[in-house]
């Protein structure tokens, strides 16, 4: 599967999924930066997959559509320009790709994510971050610590294709909870990547594993001896005052 990505406001990655002249698009923020690669590539946009709610996800959806020659697809609520709405179990086809949608709910209630289980490709918004999560802005702590659980629980070659370049900042919070020099190490390459202004994702579930405190593979001592949701419930607190 060849996927590229499209730069859109600070730190927004609009992913493109390429075969041929045709693409999908995942989460088109922003319509002026994906029409600039379209036409001066000659691309004939096919599908487009939105995984939530948020504004920076869903904001070229709309000046898109003309632009479309097939269907955009989105989690049920009131994301206007959708064409289907699904939701857990469920399964859409891109440019012969076939994705099963997995319910996320805890950044947002409508949250979901798109796995191709041949590929080992999984789109997943803000949901997981490399080194780190989505906020809480609307689900509570066990939806979103159940829904990292059942991503941890995926093929650990999967590729992660998260929606933002957050792990500089992200790795920041982990070294300062964490003595580990595997992420130490893991930390001076990011920052040698993004001081050439080079992208980090996609990331690896293995790699998140040992890098990642919110999938509870890897913790701070101090917060061992809680339950494994108010591991998570701890450190996200602790992210969200970092």
């Amino acid at each position: 599967m060849h996927i590229f990505h499209i730069p859109a406001y600070t730190d927004n990655y609009i992913w493109v999924i390429k075969k041929g002249n045709n693409v999908s698009l995942i989460d088109p923020g922003d319509s002026k930066p994906v029409l600039e690669v379209l036409d001066n590539n000659e691309l004939i946009l096919q599908d487009i997959l939105i995984t939530h709610h948020h504004f920076d996800h869903t904001g070229g959806l709309l000046p898109l559509k003309s632009k479309m020659q097939g269907k955009a697809y989105g989690p049920k609520g009131n994301i206007e320009g959708l064409d289907i709405h699904l939701e857990h179990g469920d399964s859409c086809e891109t440019l012969g790709y076939e994705f099963e949608v997995l319910a996320t709910p805890g950044h947002t209630l409508d949250h979901i994510n798109f796995y191709n289980n041949e590929d080992l490709v999984l789109f997943c918004g803000d949901t997981l971050f490399s080194a780190g999560c989505g906020r809480l802005f609307e689900g509570t702590y066990e939806q979103m610590h159940e829904s990292l659980q059942m991503i941890n629980k995926l093929n650990e070659k999967t590729m992660l294709y998260c929606a933002h370049e957050y792990t500089e900042s992200n790795l920041k919070f982990v070294i300062h909870e964490l003595d580990d020099i595997f992420v130490n190490n893991y930390y001076e390459s990011i920052k040698k990547k993004r001081e050439k202004n080079l992208i980090t994702i996609p990331t690896s579930l293995s790699t998140e594993r040992k890098i990642n405190p919110f999938l509870l593979m890897n913790v701070p001592d101090n917060v061992k001896k809680l339950s494994k949701l108010d591991q998570f419930k701890e450190l996200r607190i602790r992210k969200d005052n970092f």
